[in-house]
């Protein structure tokens, strides 16, 4: 299977082409994608499926994107809020 080059937080990562980014994210022991805004507690992988908003990072520079739903591409830069 064909592997992809993308970064997460600035780390080099190569994950499978067909992973989303929760996946990738799980896979380099990533489990904390954003904080809640109002306590700022961490947030992370919760449904999977796109229905909570729990996994909202960054990606390429566009905010809110749900990790669970996007596919990784190459290049791809991911930020999680790091705050």
């Amino acid at each position: 299977m064909k592997r992809l080059r993308i970064s997460i937080d600035g780390v080099p990562l190569d994950v499978p082409s067909g992973t989303t980014v929760a996946a990738a994210m799980v896979e380099a022991g990533r489990i904390v994608f954003h904080r809640s805004t109002r306590l700022g507690h961490p947030r992370g992988m919760f449904c999977g499926m796109g229905v909570c908003f729990a996994c909202l990072l960054s990606v390429d520079g566009r905010p809110n994107v749900r990790a669970c739903l996007t596919e990784v591409r190459e290049g791809m830069v991911v930020e999680t809020d790091r705050s």
